[in-house]
């Protein structure tokens, strides 16, 4: 396959998965690792991916990715994430339900939940859960974010603290080793730390290739989270500060079958 046909391959292969490697590259198309290697410097020169060790990812910076492309990153971790976040909500529950596909795909997972009561700022989770009568949706008013589906700003934020919500499921676009949780809009960042005050148990829902991102915008702490769902185990340092702040990480198992949604990480 010739550089002109297999770069296109490789993006396309980066939005679907969230990071691509070098040595499944190079198998995937028959070529040498060193030949992959130029393809990926190729694509880096251009702004197209964002060199890592061992691979390359989707570049960050101060702009998120396109609501389109996120939507298919990493789909098959933010589905098994998100089955192993709605395992643990009970029903006949309360929760917040922000802006993101990985809470996009929690409303799915919640499909089959009976009786709960589901605040949310994001218009794709109302409409993913309109059609369930046994569901009591609340939409929090805001300036619509058209990108997205988003609904933020100071009327979000006032119709937040009217409620004390059992769950809520927040997402981010970066997760630094220092366990903060960032972002790049700061009226979504002033809307997930009023979520964060409001309820019982708040819980983040995080795939592996945001640790590889970067974002300017502080929401909070993983010490400020109680349950964080991703789908690949923590490095050292990272997971001994959950241990001590007391976050519980629940690691999907992207092969789990129907029942079995991931396990708690030690």
């Amino acid at each position: 396959m010739s550089q002109t046909f297999r770069q296109p391959d490789i993006l396309d292969l980066a939005r679907r998965e969230g990071k691509v490697s070098v040595d499944n590259l190079a198998e995937r198309f028959g070529v040498s690792v060193q030949t992959i290697r130029r393809d990926l410097a190729e694509l880096a020169e251009a702004g197209k991916l964002e060199r890592v060790h061992g691979g390359a990812i989707l570049p960050s910076g101060v702009a998120n990715i396109g609501y389109s492309d996120r939507r298919d990153l990493a789909a098959e971790a933010k589905s098994a994430i998100a089955k192993c976040c709605a395992a643990i909500i009970p029903d006949n529950s309360s929760l917040f339900l922000g802006i993101g596909t990985s809470t996009e795909a929690v409303a799915r997972a919640l499909l089959h939940h009976r009786e709960l009561l589901i605040v949310t700022n994001n218009m794709n989770v109302a409409n993913i859960l309109q059609e369930k009568p046994d569901v009591t949706i609340i939409v929090a008013g805001g300036t619509l974010r058209r990108s997205d589906g988003g609904l933020v700003g100071a009327l979000t934020m006032r119709t937040i603290e009217q409620f004390k919500f059992d769950f809520a499921v927040i997402g981010c676009s970066a997760l630094d080793q220092d366990g903060d949780l960032l972002d790049f809009d700061i009226q979504e960042v002033g809307v997930n730390q009023t979520i964060i005050t409001r309820a019982r148990r708040t819980c983040l829902v995080a795939d592996a290739t945001k640790f590889e991102r970067v974002a300017p915008v502080r929401i909070a702490s993983l010490r400020d989270v109680h349950h964080f769902f991703t789908d690949e185990p923590l490095g050292p340092d990272l997971a001994r500060f959950c241990t001590t702040c007391g976050t519980e990480v629940h690691v999907a198992d992207i092969g789990s079958p129907p029942g079995e949604p991931g396990h708690r990480a030690p």
